[in-house]
């Protein structure tokens, strides 16, 4: 059954015309009755002279009506007084609130107002009153409810959630997005003499200052797994640039934990790198889980692609997948292709190291590196990382030079390039040093065997010290 529409306020007259008009009609239809009535009586009781009949009508409608417009006047003047002014206050104060205006909180009403209009004029402030209570504790509420949230998930996302009649409901919907990943190098060294609380405060504090950045380039947060960062660029809005929005957001964090690296970190600490990996394509967005426990989160193959992007990389760098690069070709600077074989995609997965991107963001990545590495030979032993799992067969080798970013080793054995690896150097120092893990970027085979260039992912911080001093003596010495 269809519900009526509420009628227009313009469709209906106002109190004061209907008091008039229904009172003004009243007392006319009364006066002619008894005009009428009058001249039966004195024309059944008076005879049937019709001359005198007309002027004693004409003195009695003269005398109706000098009592109507007594009347009216006199009682529109008391209506007004009494009932239709403040009526109309009352109303022009209820159009006053209505738009906002805090005039319409309060009216100001004549002493000899009747009882019954006060009385409604009382109640409509306490009405207001109580409405203005219950408005203010649903915005607190309602603001609470965003900045809690907001704390959890993306405040875009959290306004989609709220405001749509279908935001609680599990399920997704496919959109086609820029994923970016990025994962910390050598976070772990930190917390060798860090306490609890100030490893998580400095993780904070790192993450937040990220998240600034995504934020300032239009992406949104979509979770934190630990010290790494899954962000999205392209829902839930999209721009025409996301791919390359989110590739000069990646450069802006690289610089970004490059200034909290030399504010937060202290000076003997191992520096905090990052690697990123950002790929394009469709996904499903949108509510997972279940009844009891629901994430917005998105899921597809290009989360596992970017994710296994990042994977790759070494600190300081970042690659794109081959869809994004077609998409930004035009205004980003890379790299020759890298070409990965990756558990469960059967072709291997093309990436492009990122140097730079064009206008408008005209945005360099700065390469990691300084003073020229040591000259030192040092024996070594290498381990190979395959799954996260360490090969228990070690390679032998020797370094040939050293600094606290890059190993320069001979190993008796070739390594495809971007193996992880775990290495421990050994000789006769007074030094012992421990694991330290890296990434094989690049290797020269050479007669007396293969030179692998490894890029360190994980060093602690007395063996950085150490490799720090080779190399000033180095510089020094020559």
């Amino acid at each position: 059954m269809k519900k009526a529409a509420a009628p227009s306020p313009e469709k209906h007259n106002s109190v004061r015309r209907v008091l008039l008009t229904g009172i003004f009609w009243r007392i006319l239809l009364i006066e002619a009755v008894l005009l009428v009535g009058s001249l039966a009586a004195r024309y059944f009781s008076a005879g049937h002279n019709l001359t005198m009949l007309f002027w004693y009508a004409v003195r009695i409608i003269l005398l109706i009506t000098i009592i109507i417009a007594f009347m009216v006047v006199t009682l529109r003047r008391f209506l007004d007084q009494k009932i239709i002014t403040p009526l109309e206050i009352i109303a022009d104060a209820n159009r006053q609130f209505m738009a906002d205006d805090t005039r319409g909180r309060t009216l100001s009403l004549s002493d000899d107002t009747p009882r019954e209009i006060r009385e409604i004029a009382a109640t409509r402030l306490k009405m207001l009153n109580a409405i203005l209570k219950v408005s203010g504790d649903r915005l607190k509420l309602a603001n609470f409810i965003r900045e809690t949230f907001g704390r959890y998930m993306p405040g875009k996302v959290v306004d989609e959630i709220l405001e749509s009649p279908r935001g609680r409901q599990i399920g997704g919907r496919r959109e086609t997005v820029t994923v970016l990943m990025s994962d910390l190098r050598g976070f772990t060294g930190l917390s060798e003499d860090r306490s609890p609380e100030d490893l998580v405060g400095l993780l904070n504090l790192y993450l937040d200052r990220m998240s600034e950045v995504i934020h300032a380039y239009d992406g949104i947060v979509d979770d934190f797994i630990g010290d790494a960062i899954l962000a999205v660029f392209g829902a839930p809005e999209k721009h025409d640039d996301d791919p390359a929005r989110a590739v000069a957001c990646a450069i802006a964090m690289q610089k970004a934990l490059h200034v909290f690296s030399r504010e937060a970190i202290r000076k003997d600490d191992p520096p905090l790198e990052m690697g990123i990996g950002i790929e394009t394509g469709p996904v499903i967005m949108g509510n997972i889980g279940s009844e009891t426990r629901m994430k917005y989160s998105i899921i597809g193959a290009t989360v596992n692609v970017a994710s296994r992007l990042e994977s790759q990389t070494i600190g300081g760098q970042i690659v794109i997948g081959e869809t994004t690069r077609q998409l930004v070709k035009d205004s980003v600077q890379t790299d020759p292709p890298l070409h990965i074989m990756m558990k469960g995609i059967r072709n291997p997965l093309v990436c492009y190291p990122v140097t730079g991107i064009g206008a408008p963001y005209n945005l360099t990545l700065s390469s990691v590196g300084g003073a020229d590495p040591a000259r030192r030979e040092l024996p070594v032993q290498c381990w190979e990382i395959k799954d996260k799992i360490v090969v228990p067969e070690p390679i032998s080798g020797r370094t040939i030079t050293l600094d606290e970013h890059r190993l320069t080793i001979a190993l008796s054995r070739r390594l495809p390039v971007l193996t992880d690896v775990r290495l421990r150097l050994g000789g006769e120092t007074p030094h012992r040093f421990g694991d330290i893990y890296a990434k094989v970027i690049a290797v020269d085979t050479r007669l007396d065997g293969p030179v692998h260039v490894f890029r360190i992912t994980y060093i602690n911080r007395n063996d950085c010290r150490l490799l720090r001093r080779f190399a000033r003596e180095t510089n020094a010495g020559a």
